[in-house]
């Protein structure tokens, strides 16, 4: 059976829990340092409860160590990763190719999107080097993606849902040419979502104060089928420092999709990674919680609108447009949404994204919190739905496992078998000497009634079976509520202290990279990456961007998202706007270059400016 995986982020333990209850099949979270999400960082001892509550699922926890280490910070980066996988981590995410050289037992690694895997030869080598998964580069075609999927035996994850990063993964240093802080050090300061003016060729600013490079959300809801037949294995959600609500509902949303996708091939040779029942009590929807109205990026190809102007904050879901103003109350136009007092709406007034509260909804008119602002013709957006909200926080959502009990024995002594989804079935005794009830049929229905209660366990007793050598023993209610407390207890501990199977691939020795010259932008910092790139005949490996002092001229971003598409500005559709062009905030100056031929966007940090704007 090909096993799907639903990958959910965590920012803590708690999150992580919640993730597995609402159906994934695996989570990612940081540890103690040294992941890409440097404010979503967790000790070893909840790492080890993340792990136990993953595998009593057979789920399974990755550790995100997906930033680049430099060499002071080797040992400790060794130290970590060595204690995770000893608690029963199932995989290491990485960027640094140093984890490769670190001489670390047992360790299963996932090429992290940071390594910008975005073709068929890197991804077909980094599969032979010595990684059993690869996470592909988010600005990727489907057709892309297929044509990687075939040249590689490794395991293919992409992500299907959250933030999107402009940049290829791992090929920004926008933020590390502005200051200290790093995106390959998990400390970027999102610059893309900055506002600019754009000025071309002669210094006049032809787009003012916009977010020129802030892209919409990714939400891949509508492909699901196309990965599935692509090969690709994990189905990643982005969003290590969102909420538990945020995680709770994607990740609720997606193990739907999945197992409807499942249910339409008829379960033919198709299963998910983990088990258990997920019973919710809400209904999941992706526009409820945080997203950039997002849609599928450039799955479907390379065209305009993929960026939002004017906000890049979360907008939430349109409800309508503004028909009458009665002093301090609103009328929308006809809309499917109902709104509700404690709602929050958002909307654009002057060019700023504005928002308040809804205090009132009596007959169609509401009445917000502010009105100020709101003119008829204006389009409101609900970014909080107090009531989804409210289903959220009280959600008493759970996933339980199936289990199969058997009693049986004798008046001298009884047993207790129970069977899970590992079929390995654990048993108990319970010595007598015991009565002989006098009512037979009354005693095996008192004790298949209590065999069956699962006392508030993850369990869900789906069969009792009883059945004696001769005689029905009479055993009274407290001792057999006890036995079964005891083997519920006992299957939960073996589950969660299951040792994981991890799929390690072997580096095949003397593979050669497909380059044999390498740039800053490979981010090699430390003398353990720059032996395994030299270990596979790289001749030339050139210091990575971020031991730079000084990143002017510097191209600190290369991208498939093309301003000049996106304004209606395409190269080669015969626009005449004169280059080059040039992204400007406060005294920084970003100068744009096209590659017509590949259909990407480089953008590079120039110092001073040699024009005069023109405002």
């Amino acid at each position: 059976m090909r096993k799907l995986e639903l990958l959910a982020p965590a920012k803590d333990l708690r999150t992580a829990r919640a993730a597995i209850d609402s159906g994934a099949d695996a989570v990612y979270m940081g540890g103690p340092a040294l992941g890409a999400r440097a404010a979503a960082t967790n000790s070893l001892d909840d790492i080890r409860e993340a792990v136990r509550y993953a595998h009593l699922f057979g789920a399974k926890l990755y550790l995100t160590m997906n930033t680049i280490v430099y060499e002071h910070e080797l040992e400790e980066a060794r130290a970590i990763a060595q204690a995770a996988l000893d608690l029963g981590v199932d995989a290491l995410i990485v960027q640094d190719l140093a984890y490769t050289r670190m001489g670390l037992r047992g360790a299963e690694l996932h090429a992290s999107t940071q390594m910008y895997n975005a073709s068929p030869e890197k991804v077909g080598f980094l599969g032979r080097a010595g990684f059993s998964r690869i996470v592909l580069e988010r600005g990727l075609t489907g057709e892309q993606m297929r044509e990687i999927c075939k040249a590689t035996e490794a395991e293919i994850e992409v992500f299907i849902h959250g933030a999107i990063c402009v940049s290829g993964s791992g090929r920004c240093y926008m933020s590390r040419s502005l200051s200290h802080r790093s995106g390959n050090r998990g400390e970027c300061s999102q610059p893309c979502r900055q506002t600019y003016d754009l000025a071309d060729g002669s210094g006049k600013i032809i787009r003012k104060g916009l977010h020129l490079l802030s892209v919409k959300d990714l939400d891949l809801s509508a492909h699901i089928d196309e990965l599935i037949d692509m090969g690709v294995v994990s189905f990643k959600i982005e969003g290590r420092l969102k909420d538990e609500s945020y995680v709770r509902n994607i990740t609720a949303h997606y193990n739907n999709l999945l197992n409807q996708a499942i249910k339409r091939r008829g379960g033919n040779n198709l299963c998910r990674a983990s088990h258990g029942t997920v019973r919710l009590d809400f209904t999941p929807s992706p526009t409820k919680t945080f997203t950039r109205n997002g849609g599928d990026y450039i799955f479907a190809g390379k065209r305009p609108s993929l960026a939002s102007f004017d906000t890049p904050k979360a907008m939430g879901e349109p409800v309508g447009r503004v028909a009458q103003i009665r002093g301090r109350e609103i009328v929308l136009e006809k809309s499917k949404a109902t709104l509700r007092a404690g709602d929050g709406i958002c909307f654009m007034a002057g060019g700023t994204l504005c928002g308040t509260n809804i205090n009132s909804v009596e007959a169609g008119r509401i009445r917000p919190n502010r009105i100020e602002g709101i003119t008829v013709g204006t389009l409101i957006y609900r970014n909080f739905d107090k009531a989804f909200a409210d289903s959220l926080s009280q959600t008493r959502t759970r996933r339980t496992l199936p289990l199969r009990l058997q009693l049986g024995g004798s008046t001298q002594s009884l047993w207790l078998r129970g069977e899970s989804y590992d079929q390995r079935p654990i048993e108990l005794s319970l010595e007598g000497p015991f009565d002989v009830a006098t009512k037979p049929e009354v005693a095996l229905s008192s004790l298949r009634a209590s065999l069956a209660k699962s006392g508030g366990s993850v369990f869900e007793i789906e069969q009792v079976d009883v059945e004696f050598e001769s005689e029905v023993p009479f055993v009274p209610t407290g001792a057999i509520n006890s036995l079964r407390r005891e083997l519920l207890d006992s299957l939960r501990q073996r589950l969660e202290e299951a040792t994981p199977q991890r799929n390690i691939a072997s580096e095949e020795v003397g593979l050669p990279y497909p380059q044999r010259t390498i740039g800053g932008d490979h981010n090699v910092v430390n003398s353990l990456a720059r032996k395994f790139y030299s270990d596979h005949g790289v001749e030339r490996i050139d210091e990575g961007y971020d031991l730079l002092p000084d990143l002017e001229g510097i191209e600190v971003m290369r991208t498939p998202y093309c301003l000049r598409r996106e304004i209606g500005h395409c190269l080669l559709g015969g626009s005449r706007l004169k280059e080059p062009l040039t992204l400007i905030h406060g005294e920084n100056r970003f100068r744009l270059r096209f590659d017509c031929k590949e259909c990407q966007m480089w953008v590079v940090k120039i110092q001073n400016a040699k024009f005069k704007i023109q405002n």
